[in-house]
């Protein structure tokens, strides 16, 4: 996965929120890859006028938000498709604990749940303009498990389980000087994007779009969702209509912008584009990423590596 974009009324509030709540850097130009300073990622108005109005927030030079002024775009209405949630991944859960800890000083009124899914320890937030994120670390892969269903697919085991954030807090951040050195490692760790969860009308029809037209795999389903990866992760995406059943198409409003898929090669980006033209899906590339849209008008975005 690469930066999600969001389409935001007030760039500073923004902006202090993920980078003073959520411990993201604003990143320079330098840092900024050809596919997200590209006119039309940055949006109307001409590269230098949108610059102005974007500011891109990561970790380690890795971008992992894209804030982009769209005063004008009305909020999204209830029952909409759209955004569930932006998953931050941060590399092991010191670097996550130091994030926790710091939406805890900064912007505790945003925190809305936390829990243990087996493969992972998740935090859940709502940002100053109603979007969802998740801040995340991974159990490692040997301890995830895989069950072999009847027709033929793996799932990964994932559950809901309670997770105590203090108690989170008090296992992974210091105590003593000693650690002092390991903090500040920690509190530089990178993160990116781990997945993205999208509010969709129908599971069906989001299994036939991104597992039969896309390719992912199915990694799980529960009632109202779908989940599905690549490479055997346990989700780079997933869909629910819990929010959403029966919403049609987006309207053009605040919140999601797009949702950016990084394949490993500029060959497997065309072989891409080949499938989208075979199933009559509308898709243009602008020479930095391949840009169409799911059913319900979430713009997704392609790069090669």
């Amino acid at each position: 996965m690469a930066a999600v974009t969001l389409l935001v009324r007030d760039l500073d509030l923004m902006t202090r929120y993920y980078r003073d709540a959520l411990s993201l850097d604003v990143l320079d130009d330098g840092a900024v890859p050809d596919e997200l300073a590209s006119p039309e990622a940055l949006g109307a108005g001409g590269t230098g006028a949108a610059r102005r109005e974007t500011v891109v927030l990561g970790r380690g030079g890795v971008p992992v938000v894209v804030l982009r002024r769209e005063p004008e775009l009305p909020l999204a209405r209830r029952g909409e498709a759209g955004l569930f949630h932006t998953a931050v991944l941060f590399d092991d859960a010191p670097a996550l604990a130091h994030a926790l800890a710091s939406a805890a000083r900064t912007a505790p009124g945003t925190f809305i749940g936390s829990a243990d899914h087996l493969v992972s320890e998740a935090f859940y937030f709502t940002d100053p303009e109603g979007n969802g994120v998740e801040l995340y670390h991974d159990r490692p892969r040997d301890r995830w498990s895989w069950d072999q269903q009847a027709d033929g697919r793996r799932e990964v085991r994932m559950d809901t389980l309670y997770l105590d954030p203090n108690e989170f807090l008090a296992r992974h951040l210091p105590r003593d000087a000693e650690s002092v050195a390991g903090a500040r490692a920690s509190a530089a760790a990178g993160a990116a994007v781990g997945h993205v969860h999208l509010k969709v009308g129908d599971v069906d029809a989001a299994r036939g779009f991104y597992v039969g037209t896309l390719g992912f795999e199915e990694t799980a389903r529960v009632p109202g969702a779908l989940f599905v990866s690549a490479g055997g992760y346990h989700h780079h995406l997933a869909a629910n209509t819990w929010q959403s059943r029966g919403a049609g198409p987006r309207a053009s409003t605040l919140g999601l912008g797009t949702v950016a898929v990084r394949l490993p090669s500029d060959d497997a980006v065309t072989a891409l584009a080949d499938r989208l033209r075979h199933a009559g899906i509308a898709s243009r590339h602008d020479g930095a990423a391949l840009r169409f849209e799911d059913p319900w008008a979430n713009t997704i975005e392609v790069v090669g590596a």
